[in-house]
């Protein structure tokens, strides 16, 4: 008998706050999630495809049934830092613990179970979201194991099962019979083409289910069972040997509380790295506010910015093979004319597409950095091609950049700016460019460098003279000539926008963190008096930041989830931010450590953001406690492992560069301005020249102090495809200009004047 209801109910995805995320090593290629104390998301056969919404448990005997997921009393057992962890569901009347264990050979992962309490049966759950998404999924009984199917993609759930029904989520489904019935009265034989979902019925009190996944259900059964015939004890000791030796770290440090977050940390580094596509790591193994809304994408997918700060964590502690795949993945992903789309799936596949200047930036960054330390072995060659075609796109395209980190809006970020310069001067000073390509970049980063004021700071503002400091960076500013001026429109606020002078972030950080700018510089000190005053929140588990004011996402007021509006709660990330510019102004970082390492889920998993107003209870929502957005982050897992490496080795920031650092930090200042339309200059200092850049070949129609002694030149070309007139203002007050295109036959339509001082 096939189910009954309708085949096309909207899918949605279990919660993305995790309790815990786990693989095993060898051959596998599964990844699990825990949420609620059940089974969320598992990804097979990369960490970019889940395939089920989540595998929940409905404890039931005469007269009572209960789903665990909803109960709430749950707790994991200590110490989860290996590929098996266990969770006890506890109720009045019942007793549930479960074992999660992935096998290390087979795409299986294996739940042992034991219920006490009388007369108490158990009835798995099962949500297929096979391919990424719920639409289109059939899933069928047969004897003993519940299956599933879509499109090459199959899974089959075997264990002591002496029933099983498959129904429509919403209609015929397993729980909507016992919220009917009080029990399992529906045993439909099969659910085709539409949002569905599997229950069983287990007698025994004791047992193991094995989960497995396959392109045929005929693999996946036969997958679950040779593990299940190969039993949980054997596949639990080779998991555990498995798992040992490349996990194994040692960290320094006496405080337990701290070295413990940080061993899992690393542990969530390495879960999230994928073995189908060695190098790739996702943000997250999961898809923020995933309860309300089907993403395709959610965080499963490789943002270079995250999956490089993820490597240079592992670098740090010298895993040097992790951080050489990352560099090899991301010369195989690289677009022909150097840049990385905005995410994507671990097979290569873009999803978003728009540009950010900063995840270009952030690989060849990392690839200095392992040339700096000798550590870039075989992939030096790919390594240093990927670094020039980059280096190349940041000359071309800066030093305005389509988006920020944030995603949200165009300009010039100190953040981007930071690593833009960094990593074009690195280029040089390492030798990943040569000749002229050197000379240029080189120029052009300190060109950059001593520009970042004049675009990213303000003086005189409201919220100086409300809190006594002259001026402070910006945290974008707009695209356009007039610096940072002029209004920059709020993501998520409707439409909403705010005074360059009064956005504020964090980004200018990392001024500091790669050298550019003296952590006790006075503009640093008075935006950090400002980013304290009005970013920070201090809640019941510590010390968190805003990413800047007015910020809409996250939850509404009311807890209600992220819709495309809402408003930004505190990111922990942005803590261990804060922590190292702490630590490099000789601060203590621990407040700042400790505040991440206790705003986090009940398995330590730290959250993109933390909820910041009062208790909503019935939503989860509590001070200083995950809120519904991503969980675990891996940017801020790096984060937290980077700052402590660095306080407990008395280390700098793991991105730095020495020679960039040693440049900037004794003030080297530019000899020729770089002069681009977006950008404009207005005076040039004593002994400077100007060049005057185009992305195209022009005419420089051109004339001195009031456009006297009138001539034209022709542009030459530049490195990386860019077209350039060099000037000397010589005796002269005031260069005049305007360009003229040949290739176009038409003129610029603008008049330029740049005068000597």
């Amino acid at each position: 008998m096939e189910a009954f209801g309708k085949p096309g109910i909207p899918p949605t995805w279990s919660s993305s706050a995790k309790d815990w995320v786990g693989t095993a090593l060898g051959k596998s290629r599964l990844w699990y999630t825990l949420g609620h104390g059940i089974l969320n998301e598992v990804y097979w056969p990369s960490t970019g495809m889940p395939q089920i919404r989540d595998l929940g448990l409905i404890v039931a005997g005469d007269g009572f049934w209960v789903e665990v997921k909803r109960a709430k009393r749950y707790h994991l057992l200590a110490e989860p830092l290996h590929p098996e962890v266990g969770v006890v569901h506890e109720g009045e009347s019942y007793r549930l613990e479960l074992r999660f264990l992935p096998d290390p050979e087979r795409d299986v992962l294996l739940i042992a179970y034991h219920l006490e309490g009388s007369g108490l049966r158990l009835y798995p759950l099962l949500a297929p979201h096979l391919g990424g998404s719920g639409h289109g999924n059939t899933a069928w009984v047969e004897e003993g194991a519940l299956l599933a199917a879509k499109a090459g993609h199959a899974l089959a759930l075997v264990g002591p099962f002496v029933r099983g029904s498959a129904g429509y989520v919403g209609f015929s489904d397993g729980w909507q019979d016992f919220a009917r019935h009080g029990q399992m009265t529906w045993t439909f034989s099969k659910a085709e083409e539409g949002n569905v979902a599997l229950m069983g019925e287990v007698l025994e009190a004791k047992g193991v289910l094995a989960l497995a996944f396959a392109p045929s259900p005929e693999g996946a059964l036969t997958l679950a069972k040779t593990a299940l015939a190969e039993g949980f004890e054997a596949i639990q000791a080779r998991a555990e040997h498995a798992w040992e030796t490349p996990q194994s770290v040692t960290l320094s440090g006496e405080d337990a509380e701290l070295k413990r977050e940080a061993l899992l940390s690393h542990h969530v580094l390495e879960v999230h790295g994928d073995r189908t596509y060695k190098g790739a790591f996702v943000a997250s193994l999961s898809v923020p506010w995933g309860n309300s809304r089907d993403d395709l994408g959610g965080y499963h997918l490789v943002w270079t910015r995250d999956a490089v700060e993820a490597a240079f964590a592992l670098l740090t502690l010298d895993q040097v093979e992790a951080a050489q795949g990352v560099l090899a993945y991301l010369a195989a992903t690289q677009e022909g004319d150097g840049h990385w789309p905005q995410n994507f799936f671990p097979d290569g596949r873009p999803y978003w597409q728009e540009v950010q200047l900063d995840e270009t930036a952030l690989p060849l960054l990392l690839a200095l950095r392992m040339k700096e330390q000798g550590k870039l072995g075989g992939v030096h060659g790919a390594a240093r091609r990927m670094a020039r075609q980059a280096a190349a796109y940041l000359a071309r395209e800066g030093p305005v950049s389509p988006q920020d980190r944030w995603e949200e809006n165009p300009g010039i970020s100190p953040f981007t700016l930071a690593l833009t310069i960094a990593a074009l001067a690195g280029a040089a000073l390492y030798g990943f460019l040569e000749g002229e390509e050197a000379e240029y970049a080189l120029s052009l980063a300190d060109c950059w460098n001593t520009r970042v004021e004049e675009w990213c700071y303000v003086e005189g503002t409201a919220l100086d003279q409300a809190h006594g400091t002259r001026g402070h960076y910006v945290r974008l500013a707009p695209p356009g000539p007039l610096g940072p001026r002029g209004r920059v429109l709020l993501a998520n606020r409707g439409g909403e926008s705010l005074e360059v002078g009064a956005l504020l972030g964090l980004e200018f950080l990392w001024l500091v963190r790669l050298g550019l700018r003296d952590p006790h510089d006075p503009r640093v000190l008075d935006t950090l008096k400002l980013v304290d005053a009005l970013l920070r929140v201090e809640l019941p588990t510590g010390i968190f930041y805003h990413r800047y004011p007015e910020d809409g996402y996250g939850e509404h007021e009311d807890g209600r989830p992220f819709d495309s509006t809402g408003r930004g709660r505190a990111w922990p990330l942005l803590t261990g931010e804060r922590g190292m510019q702490a630590w490099l102004m000789g601060e203590d970082p621990k407040p700042y450590l400790r505040s991440m390492a206790r705003g986090t889920g009940p398995g330590g998993l730290i959250p993109e953001q933390v909820w910041d107003a009062p208790a909503i209870p019935e939503q989860n929502l509590f001070p200083g406690q995950p809120s519904g957005s991503a969980m675990p982050l891996v940017w801020a897992h790096a984060e937290y492992l980077k700052l402590y490496l660095a306080w407990t080795r008395g280390e700098g920031p793991a991105e730095r560069l020495g020679r960039v650092a040693e440049r900037y930090l004794r003030g080297v200042k530019p000899r020729v301005r770089h002069f681009r339309l977006e950008v404009p200059l207005a005076h040039l200092g004593e002994g400077e020249r100007l060049l005057v850049e185009a992305r195209k070949p022009f005419r420089l129609h051109l004339g001195v102090d009031g456009w006297k002694a009138v001539r034209d030149l022709n542009s030459v070309p530049l490195p990386f495809g860019l077209h350039g007139a060099l000037l000397d203002l010589e005796d002269h007050a005031e260069l005049n200009f305007t360009l003229y295109y040949p290739e176009e036959g038409r003129w610029e339509g603008k008049d330029y004047r740049v005068q000597r001082g």
